[in-house]
């Protein structure tokens, strides 16, 4: 079988690295891919960007391919999962109506209120006036989100008044996120400790994932502004099997039903960024609607199954008879970051220490990297890598990923030292 892979992130590099673990796999394309997958066995990439929808579909009439994973929102919102089985080729991926979920914060808390799924209580606005009364009244902490997709980005917690009229006049005012920021959601300030629950949905059933755990914020601390994730780990304590149960029966469970019941059925990846509040009790921070990066990398990293199987049986709509082995051993993901992330970053730095991987428990997911005229390898964006372990526990994953991130360099990376804090504050 020949599958492509739609993506150049870490998340697509793990995606691509477990799929070609598969006997039945003869070879993947990553479109556009990066440094890393370039260099996986059985695997190439091919340039055609993620919202290039007739390229990717000629690339896979062209190459013979028989099956389509998308990684990025930015494809599913572009409807490419809709053209792909317009044209008879499998793709695993929410459909673009059903992609709204991520693609619209409205859109997904109108569904929740809709649907009487918990979340925090919000109000959506165009009007910068507006939008700064409402801040006003109701004063900080507060979220303010940019409405469309903004790269795990548009989203700041306002712990002040002030913080909170910044982000509406940056976001509402200035068009910080263009397009995706002429409307923002904002919403109550949810306290409690936050987590990633992810399943697969063949549009009726799901297959829950492994519980995992990412860091949004820069710095140490979880302080400084939102990034698209500095690193995770997975499984995430914080979901006992009672909260597991309660997060699958309040949210899950109703959310797939009810995409189903308004006619939307949900067929890929969902991705339930919650709250959980020291009862126990989850709310929907957010929906995305493929797998998380950096979570994909540590789930997938301790996933036994076969990826292929599994995925295969969503789009024949029998995920109620799968199931999913994992080792029992914890991941723990740790992304190397550019300077300046996430904001203006520099790229062509060429990176060192990506020779060898000697301990069969660690592997290092490219994410922005790039080859240049002399082959070297070198950074291409903000989130350049992700470095990945396994351990006997958190502390033992957690000391061999920063052994192995330890040796990497480029000018200006930087990455978090405490990724996995709050499972070891647990332990």
């Amino acid at each position: 079988m020949k599958i492509l892979v739609i993506g150049s992130g870490a998340r697509e590099h793990a995606i691509a690295w477990k799929l070609a673990q598969s006997p039945r796999v003869r070879e993947i394309i990553v479109a556009p891919g990066n440094a890393g997958t370039a260099r996986e066995p059985r695997v190439r990439n091919a340039p055609v960007a993620v919202t290039d929808v007739d390229g990717l579909l000629a690339l896979a009439h062209n190459e013979g391919v028989t099956l389509a994973v998308v990684g990025p929102e930015a494809a599913l919102a572009a409807g490419v999962s809709d053209r792909f089985h317009a044209t008879g080729i499998r793709c695993f991926g929410a459909s673009r109506i059903a992609a709204q979920l991520e693609s619209s914060k409205a859109f997904a808390k109108e569904f929740l209120v809709r649907r009487n799924i918990p979340t925090a209580r919000h109000a959506t606005f165009e009007d910068l006036e507006l939008a700064l009364a409402y801040v006003r009244r109701h004063g900080a902490p507060i979220v303010i989100k940019a409405d469309g997709l903004a790269a795990g980005k548009g989203v700041v917690v306002a712990l002040t008044q002030a913080d909170a009229e910044l982000a509406l006049r940056d976001m509402l005012g200035a068009h910080s996120f263009g397009a995706a920021s002429a409307r923002v959601v904002i919403e109550e300030f949810l306290a409690g400790e936050e987590a990633s629950y992810i399943v697969m949905s063949d549009g009726r059933n799901v297959l829950p994932l492994a519980t995992s755990q990412d860091h949004k914020r820069r710095d140490e601390g979880d302080l400084g502004p939102n990034t698209g994730g500095m690193g995770a780990y997975s499984p995430a304590p914080v979901i006992t099997p009672a909260v597991e149960t309660r997060i699958l029966e309040q949210i899950i469970r109703p959310t797939i039903a009810g995409m189903a019941a308004e006619g939307v059925p949900f067929i890929g990846f969902l991705y339930a960024g919650l709250m959980i509040d020291a009862d126990g009790a989850p709310k929907v921070i957010e929906f995305n609607v493929r797998l998380g990066d950096p979570e994909a990398q540590p789930i997938l990293m301790r996933l036994k199954t076969d990826l292929l199987d599994l995925i295969e049986d969503a789009l024949d709509g029998r995920l109620d008879r799968s199931v999913a082995s994992w080792d029992a051993r914890p991941a723990i993901g740790v992304v190397v970051a550019a300077a300046g992330y996430p904001g203006k970053v520099r790229s062509g730095d060429v990176i060192d220490g990506l020779a060898v991987e000697p301990d069969p428990d660690v592997k290092v997911f490219h994410a922005a990297t790039a080859l240049d005229a002399q082959g070297r390898i070198v950074s291409a964006g903000g989130r350049v890598l992700t470095v990945c372990a396994r351990g006997a526990d958190i502390a033992a994953a957690r000391d061999k990923a920063y052994a192995a991130t330890a040796e990497i360099g480029f000018t200006g990376a930087f990455w978090r030292r405490d990724i996995g804090h709050r499972a070891l504050d647990r332990r």
